[in-house]
Order: C-alpha cells, then structure tokens, then sequence
C-alpha cells in the first residue's frame, strides 16, 4: 500500500545524486525494506513513524555506500562479507561521485553531532529531509507540538548550515 510513496521517499532522498548511477530509488526501496525485515523488533504507531523509520533505513544505506566508496578509493583494506550479502553490496558499489560520498559523509557526521547536542532536533532533521513529513507529521511522530517542532527545525537548519558550509536542507 505505501510502496509508491516509499518510492517518492527515495527519490527525493537520491534527486542531489549524479546521473547515470546504477541505484535507482526502486532499488534503494527494496534494500532498505530488505534491511527492515530482517528486524524483529520493528513497532511503528503509525504512517509518520513507518516514514520515519523507512527513511533512516535509507540514509544509513546511502551513508554505507558512501564510506564504501572512500574506503576503495583510500586504498582501504578488503572487508570479509557473507556470501548472502555480497549480492547486495555490488549492487550498490559505483553509483556515487567521490564528491557525492564526501558530502553525505560530511552531512552524516554533522546531523551525529547534533545528536549530541540535541537528539530531538536530529530526529526533527531526520523526519523533516529523509522522511518528507510537514511539521503537522513530524509533530504527531515525535508527540509534541508543532510550535517546538518548528523551533527544533529552525535550530538544526542553522547548526547544520554552519557545520556543512552554507548548504540549503532539502525539506525548506
């Protein structure tokens, strides 16, 4: 029932991406439901939480493929992969730019600093540019106001802009 949205989710997510990489947002959906249901302890309340959660899915395979990328291009050292898993890790090798890994890595860092300083307001982030909810939602998913989730936003885009160097977010 959600797939074209979890679709929509993805690409939205990969629209900053090069053209021509071998990921489409179809195959970021299916490797990050495979990731989702391998988890057994999956409980989501509601849609905004589902989003919530299928979003995080993707970035953390956007931000794997990236250190992937840099660790080739590094020269790092070889990582021993299950055989099951191989499959899906070719899949996803060579389809960022050493500029693109350098940015999702440097973005991925950033929103874990400000996770330290202020976990809601990463999770805010989260929801707002990896998810694709409206304050309304992003609210509902956090059961808190929408006046704290707009304040929570306008601190992170600022923090953000100064960790990263004057980039735009995604959901303004």
């Amino acid at each position: 029932m959600l797939y074209d949205e979890l679709r929509a989710l993805a690409r939205r997510l990969m629209e900053s991406e090069r053209e021509g990489h071998t990921l489409t947002p179809t195959a970021l959906v299916h490797e990050a439901y495979l990731r989702l249901s391998r988890e057994r302890r999956i409980g989501v309340e509601d849609r905004g939480e589902f989003f919530a959660v299928a979003a995080t899915a993707m970035r953390r395979i956007l931000v794997e493929s990236a250190r992937r990328r840099r660790r080739v291009k590094r020269g790092g050292e070889a990582e021993r992969v299950p055989l099951e898993a191989a499959e899906e890790l070719e899949a996803l090798d060579g389809w960022l730019s050493d500029r693109e890994a350098e940015e999702i890595l440097a973005i991925d860092a950033a929103l874990d600093r400000l996770g330290e300083v202020t976990p809601r307001a990463r999770r805010v982030v989260e929801l707002r540019v990896f998810a694709g909810l409206t304050l309304d939602e992003t609210a509902a998913a956090l059961a808190v106001n929408e006046k704290t989730v707009r304040r929570d936003w306008l601190l992170a885009r600022a923090w953000l802009r100064r960790e990263i160097g004057g980039g735009e977010l995604a959901a303004e």
